[in-house]
């Protein structure tokens, strides 16, 4: 369908773009890959036809290298030609958030930049979800 141009909606999973894009929180819009750079969120098909949607990290002309916001260390390597996608929209609780927008590329650049003291972030991050999740149990 992203091929063909069409807008696909998917529902998140998985706690790797925390605290960004999160599972059972958030819908992710995408559309068909023709441009992206880097800090963009790229839905991408990985070697064993896994596909996964984390943040373009550095680009060595057509090589890729993916990693997720949630992640400290992990990171992905596939080809241009194996971005099937880029998002450009989250939508949580029914809002829309520009991923494009200034605001939001320039909070992803500053949690790239925080890379090595995201693991004290994303404790916190983590920490305040279940609670949250805990609060709304009640």
């Amino acid at each position: 369908m992203l091929q063909s141009g069409n807008s696909v909606t998917l529902r998140a999973k998985g706690n790797s773009m925390c605290p960004f894009i999160m599972e059972e929180r958030d819908t992710v819009v995408l559309q068909k890959a023709e441009a992206f750079a880097v800090g963009s969120v790229v839905l991408a098909c990985l070697p064993g036809n896994r596909y996964v949607l984390h943040r373009v990290y550095r680009i060595k002309g057509e090589h890729i290298m993916l990693m997720g916001d949630g992640n400290l260390h992990a990171t992905e390597c596939c080809r241009r030609e194996d971005v099937a996608g880029v998002v450009v929209k989250i939508i949580r609780d029914g809002r829309v958030i520009d991923i494009t927008s200034s605001s939001q590329l320039f909070m992803a650049a500053l949690w790239r930049k925080l890379l090595p003291v995201r693991r004290y972030l994303l404790f916190v991050c983590r920490w305040w979800m279940r609670r949250d999740r805990r609060m709304k149990k009640r």
